[in-house]
C-alpha cells in the first residue's frame, strides 16, 4: 500500500517513544473521534430516523443516536491510526493526536476496535438488528475499504468512499422501522452525490499537500482543470436528484424551497469555480472561489436535512404531491 513501507519508520518511532510520552488526555481522544463529521453524521442520522413514518421511543431513540456517534467516532479513529504515516506530512492534518505524538499509533487502532464494539452492540440492543448489521458495515467500508484500499490507490477514492458517509439516514431510518425504503435511500443518494464536490472544492487548495503524501486525489493526479469540471459534473448531478424527495412526498413545501433555492447556490458557486483557475500554481487569487464553494456545499447539505427536520418536527411538512 502506497508509502505505508516507506514510512514504517513513523511507526516505529512513535512506538519507541511511546514509554516517554505523556498520557493522552479526553481531549485528545475526542479529536481522535473527528468531532467535526461526527456532528454531520449524527444529524443525518437523527433527521433520518425522525422522516421514519415510525416513532420511536425517546430511550431507545437516544441510544440509537449515541451508537450511531460511537460508530462514526470509532471510524475516525481507525482513519487517524492507519493515515498518520500520512497525516504526518500534510499541514492540515500534522497536528492531529497520532502524527502530534498526543495518542501512540496502537492506542488509537484499540480505541477505534473497542468503539466499533461497544457502537454496534448498543444500536442491536437498543434498535433493529438491521441497523447494527448497517452501522458495521459503515465502520468497516470507511476504516478498511475507504482508508486502507481506496484512499491510496484511486483518484476515486472520495466517489466511491463516500457511501461511508451517506449510510447514516438509511440507519437512521433502519433503527425506527428494521426497514430501508426508498426515501432513506434517498437520503443516501443525496449525501454521496454530494460528497465529491464538496471534497474536490477542498483539495483545489490542498493539492500539494496531497501529493507530497502521495494520495492520489483528483487534482493531484487528473490536474486542477479537470477537478474543476467534475465539481461542475456532479453539481449538476446532485442539484435535481435534490429534488426528488419532493416527488415521493419525503420533502414537502419548505423543503421543496430550500432545494430549489440552495441549489441555484451551489450551482453558481460550481461555475464560479469551473470559469476560474482555482488549483493551479500561478492563479492564487483564484483559490478563494473553491473555498467559497466547500462552504456553500456544507450550507447546501446542511440545509437540506434541516427543511426535512423542521418540517417532522413542528410539524410543518405540507407535501406538494401525493408521493409514491
Amino acid at each position: 500500500m502506497l508509502n505505508k513501507m516507506s514510512d514504517a519508520s513513523f511507526v516505529s518511532a512513535s512506538t519507541a517513544a511511546a514509554p516517554t510520552m505523556s498520557p493522552a488526555s479526553a481531549m485528545d481522544y475526542v479529536r481522535l473521534m473527528k468531532p467535526r463529521v461526527m456532528s454531520l453524521v449524527v444529524f443525518t442520522g437523527f433527521v433520518g430516523m425522525v422522516a421514519a413514518p415510525v416513532g420511536m421511543n425517546p430511550v431507545a431513540a437516544a441510544c440509537s443516536v449515541l451508537a450511531v456517534a460511537l460508530g462514526s467516532g470509532a471510524a475516525g479513529a481507525l482513519n487517524m491510526w492507519y493515515d498518520a504515516d500520512i497525516d504526518a506530512k500534510m499541514a492540515r492534518t500534522v497536528s492531529r493526536p497520532v502524527p502530534a505524538g498526543l495518542v501512540r499509533p496502537d492506542e488509537a487502532r484499540s480505541f477505534g476496535l473497542i468503539m466499533s464494539a461497544l457502537s454496534v452492540t448498543l444500536m442491536a440492543l437498543a434498535a433493529t438488528p438491521l441497523a447494527a448489521v448497517l452501522l458495521a458495515f459503515s465502520i468497516f467500508f470507511y476504516a478498511v475499504v475507504y482508508t486502507m484500499w481506496l484512499k491510496r490507490s484511486t483518484a476515486q477514492n472520495i466517489v466511491i468512499g463516500g457511501a461511508a458517509g451517506a449510510f447514516p439516514p438509511v440507519i437512521g431510518w433502519a433503527a425506527a422501522t428494521g426497514d430501508m425504503p426508498t426515501d432513506a435511500w434517498l437520503m443516501f443518494g443525496l449525501i454521496f452525490l454530494w460528497t465529491p464536490p464538496h471534497f474536490w472544492a477542498l483539495s483545489l487548495w490542498t493539492s500539494k499537500e496531497y501529493a507530497r503524501a502521495g494520495v492520489p486525489m483528483l487534482p493531484v493526479t487528473h490536474g486542477a482543470a479537470e477537478t474543476r469540471r467534475q465539481i461542475l459534473v456532479y453539481t449538476l448531478i446532485v442539484t435535481p436528484f435534490a429534488l426528488l424527495p419532493v416527488a415521493t412526498g419525503l420533502g414537502g413545501a419548505i423543503y421543496a424551497a430550500v432545494a430549489v433555492v440552495g441549489g441555484a447556490a451551489f450551482i453558481w458557486n460550481a461555475f464560479r469555480v469551473f470559469f476560474s483557475r482555482a488549483g493551479d500554481a500561478d492563479a492564487p487569487q483564484d483559490i478563494g472561489r473553491a473555498k467559497a464553494m466547500f462552504g456553500v456545499s456544507i450550507l447546501y447539505l446542511f440545509s437540506l436535512f434541516a427543511a426535512i427536520l423542521i418540517e417532522r418536527v413542528l410539524p410543518l411538512h405540507f407535501p406538494l404531491t401525493g408521493g409514491v
